[in-house]
């Protein structure tokens, strides 16, 4: 499964998402899972934002090498699911990449619905969203230009949602 999480500038959120998946994968030993990250407005071949990488670090994940790109439609088209960190970013995935619709969703959004209905597949997931009436806030706050605290409060909330997602759905 081929995971694509994307935010604003590909510094923070996103890579926190996606160098979470990688190490979670790596300790469950999912093979199959692999992750990547893009921004709508990236700055394109920066590393992480140095407060987004020590809380990375605190929650295990490594952002050594890497490197911020900006979402286009073959990055997004390259995805099994892919996650954003607001509805702003997933309207913009869906405009770059319109078949993607199906399997685009917020972290807040997808966490939401598999909770709610015990998806266990993407596929799962993309139907239970049709039945899902249990709707909530969908964005997950940008910490640039914020304090310390908030970047721990947003990796925080980045991984409990993400981890018993990523544990509970499968190719």
């Amino acid at each position: 499964m081929r995971v694509l999480f994307v935010c604003t500038g590909n510094i923070c959120r996103s890579p926190t998402a996606e160098l979470l998946t990688t190490a979670f994968a790596a300790e469950s030993g999912r093979a199959n899972l692999t992750a990547h990250s893009a921004g709508t407005r990236a700055l394109v071949g920066h590393g992480m934002e140095p407060t987004a990488a020590a809380v990375l670090q605190q929650l295990g994940g490594d952002p050594a090498g890497f490197a911020a790109r900006r979402l286009t439609p073959s990055i997004a088209e390259d995805a099994d699911l892919v996650l954003t960190m607001s509805r702003r970013h997933r309207s913009a995935v869906v405009t770059a990449a319109p078949r993607m619709m199906r399997v685009t969703f917020t972290l807040r959004e997808a966490a939401r619905v598999q909770q709610a209905s015990g998806a266990s597949t993407v596929a799962e997931l993309t139907a239970a969203r049709v039945q899902s009436t249990a709707p909530g806030p969908d964005d997950i706050t940008d910490p640039m230009g914020r304090d310390e605290e908030t970047f721990a409060t947003v990796g925080t909330e980045i991984a409990d949602l993400l981890l018993p997602l990523l544990s509970r759905l499968h190719v």
